[in-house]
């Protein structure tokens, strides 16, 4: 009986939704990283209908012009629109942003809850093997992988994921220390509740804020991650159009026509901001020790 009236008064989804909704509405700085991030995701989404040009056509009647009404962003060196380029980039750039958190949320949720749920020699030998991996720094793992897979955008996001995982395994480990502690999953283990049923009914749930948190940090990483990859020729490739790329290829022409850099450079730090921004809006909206 007491299990029971325990499961009756926990706040419902609906209630728990409506007090972080009322949280984040205390926070405008969150609210407006947020529509930025929608912002992009929506253009991303949208690029074939707002693009006003082939981000691939190129002429050489019109190389390096600079912003003027035909064209918003001025051209590249091979004439192609920039700010269409700009647009259809933004699919890689989201793309590596999602993908790669997935990737490492999808391997190191389990990870951390058998880490931190079992413990003893299995908790041991996975820390070990994620100390070692923290070891390296991220990016040199992440350039490391993407060029023995192979340099193209998937292998790139690959890449990332198998990067962040151990960042990831660590802090999905401590949460679940955290709630392994809870007298509920006490109360879930004197009723018979078989362990894989307090993983997945219990701890995952109660783990997802602070993963929540690190993945909107993770994914601005992860942008820049593949913004440097496609820059060193591992990420999207040529012609096909991505904001590393374009940065490639405006290093030699920073005198003649410094807005192909400024224009990709401008975007890849309004994302990068705007998901910080947001990762830490929602870290102090789901603390519950703050409100």
């Amino acid at each position: 009986m007491a299990v029971a009236s325990l499961t009756l008064e926990a706040p419902a989804p609906e209630t728990r939704l409506r007090r972080l909704a009322g949280r984040l509405r205390r926070q405008p700085g969150t609210l407006v990283a947020g529509a930025v991030v929608l912002a992009f995701l929506l253009i991303a989404l949208g690029a074939p209908w707002l693009a006003p040009q082939d981000p691939m056509a190129s002429s050489f009647l019109t190389v390096r012009r600079p912003p003027s009404a035909a064209h918003w962003l001025g051209t590249d060196e091979v004439g192609r629109d920039v700010l269409s380029r700009l647009i259809w980039g933004a699919r890689a750039s989201v793309l590596a942003g999602m993908i790669p958190v997935v990737v490492a949320l999808c391997f190191s949720v389990p990870l951390g809850v058998i880490s931190g749920y079992a413990g003893g020699w299995v908790d041991m030998v996975l820390m070990r093997l994620t100390d070692a991996m923290l070891a390296v720094p991220f990016l040199i793992v992440a350039i490391a992988l993407a060029a023995f897979l192979g340099p193209n955008l998937w292998n790139a996001m690959l890449a990332i994921g198998i990067a962040a995982l151990p960042v990831f395994v660590r802090l999905a480990r401590g949460a679940a220390l955290a709630v392994r502690a809870e007298d509920y999953i006490e109360a879930a283990r004197a009723v018979g509740a078989a362990p894989l049923r307090i993983a997945f009914r219990h701890m995952i749930p109660n783990m997802l804020p602070p993963l929540l948190v690190q993945a909107s940090i993770m994914a601005a990483t992860a942008i820049i991650a593949e913004a440097s990859l496609s820059f060193l020729g591992l990420g999207q490739q040529p012609p096909a159009p991505s904001w590393g790329s374009m940065l490639n290829a405006a290093q030699r022409h920073m005198v003649a026509a410094p807005w192909m850099a400024i224009a990709p450079g401008m975007v890849i730090f309004t994302l990068v901001i705007a998901l910080n921004v947001l990762g830490d809006g929602l870290r102090d909206a789901l603390d519950v020790k703050r409100h």
